[in-house]
């Protein structure tokens, strides 16, 4: 051990305390409401409702204590645990070379995360989510999303992987720019492939069939603007009594998906509302924005990592005794989070802040009214808790506060 591992001990301890302190003001807040519905939402959500959403916060947020804690001594297994060097020195009596070695030994690390992960992904689906009756996810759907994300891991991650610990070998000092205009590419690539290739996998799209629905859609999207390769019904309900909706894709691949579930449990004026919002965010480039800041943070990140490969002491410091290049992108992938989490409630902040504009300009192009009828169910629907812990609720929230939001909207509605 050197400086820069008690400095990362001393980081992770710090991020720990901090998130373990958050959730404790989470689950106080949560529990000190159960009893009594907010007053703006008294009319519209019972007593009952409102008490499942709390247990179900609670209940979520314990779990999610317990995998920060988990997580966090995985982290110190794989470094100075010397994990991460257990597994490349296996790698390296194949006597592969140094590409081939590395590629293996990404894949097979990011797989060992995932198996190490599984358990909390099992419970959280097959006991916490079957509990408050939003599972509808069988076993052999379960495993088969499994096998159809290795699946994908090992044909778009291998030949990215290979790629990428070519061009940090062979291009020079300024491996690092190469490496993300080649990141930024594939990034961009996947947005636009996302809607077509990718999703079918896993969910079923169908055309909206509602003539209705769609005659106000297509008026509300031509008011504004937005042109798509069309409106579809994804079956949501096949895994998840959840119900959403989003946006996807990129520029001539663009499309409108609704949860059948949300579809379900909406009024045509509520379901153009919330289509309004979500036009809101194409209207203020906000997706572009995200965008940009993603590119912008990944090239800061690997200009940083162009200069830590070059330093001994941040291998050693990490128990790599070593060095290698994909021993470089797994240290920094796993250990940045580490020391970038103060970034967290500004993203989180910046994404509120997106949240209202959207709301704003559906104020102008439908109903702020039906907007907030439509959150209230969702709310409800969801189990979303009404009274998170403001702190908290800064810190990692990307959608404002109920109260929040609703009230700010209640201020369009005259």
């Amino acid at each position: 051990m050197n400086t820069f591992s008690w400095i990362f001990l001393l980081a992770l301890g710090a991020s720990l305390a901090l998130r373990l302190w958050l959730a404790r003001r989470q689950l106080h807040n949560v529990a000190a409401n159960r009893a009594r519905v907010p007053d703006a939402f008294a009319d519209s959500i019972q007593l009952e409702a409102h008490q499942k959403a709390a247990d179900y916060t609670i209940t979520n947020t314990l779990q999610g204590q317990l995998e920060l804690v988990y997580n966090s001594l995985l982290l110190v297994g794989w470094t100075l645990g010397g994990g991460l060097q257990w597994l490349d020195s296996s790698w390296q009596q194949f006597g592969w070379g140094s590409i081939p070695t590395g590629v293996a030994m990404l894949i097979s690390a990011f797989m060992i995360m995932a198996l190490l992960e599984l358990p909390f992904s099992v419970y959280h689906t097959f006991v916490i989510e079957e509990r408050f009756g939003f599972n509808k996810t069988t076993l052999t759907t379960f495993i088969g999303d499994m096998a159809k994300q290795t699946l994908l891991m090992l044909i778009l991650g291998v030949p990215l992987a290979w790629a990428a610990l070519w061009l940090m070998q062979e291009s020079g000092q300024l491996w690092w720019l190469y490496l993300w205009l080649l990141w930024a590419s594939f990034s961009l690539l996947m947005l636009w492939a996302y809607p077509a290739v990718i999703a079918p996998l896993f969910n079923k799209f169908t055309l909206l069939d509602d003539e209705n629905l769609q005659q106000r859609i297509q008026s509300l999207l031509d008011r504004c603007g937005f042109k798509s390769r069309g409106i579809y019904v994804m079956d949501g309900s096949r895994r998840s009594g959840h119900g959403n909706a989003y946006f996807t894709g990129m520029g001539q691949n663009k499309r409108i998906v609704f949860f059948d579930t949300l579809l379900k449990t909406l009024e045509v004026d509520e379901i153009e509302a919330v289509l309004a919002h979500e036009l809101g965010h194409f209207k203020r480039k906000h997706v572009q924005k995200r965008i940009m800041t993603m590119m912008l943070m990944s090239l800061a990140g690997l200009a940083m990592l162009g200069w830590l490969i070059e330093q001994n002491w941040f291998f050693q410091g990490l128990g790599v005794q070593q060095p290698s290049n994909h021993l470089a992108l797994l240290l920094f992938l796993m250990v940045s989070p580490v020391f970038t989490l103060f970034l967290q409630p500004l993203f989180s902040w910046f994404s509120r802040k997106h949240e209202f504009e959207a709301d704003d300009y559906a104020a102008t192009q439908a109903s702020a009214a039906d907007l907030i009828r439509a959150l209230v169910k969702m709310y409800k629907e969801n189990a979303s808790t009404l009274t998170p812990d403001p702190l908290y609720s800064a810190f990692y929230d990307s959608h404002p506060p109920a109260p929040v939001r609703v009230a700010h909207l209640s201020t369009k509605t005259g």
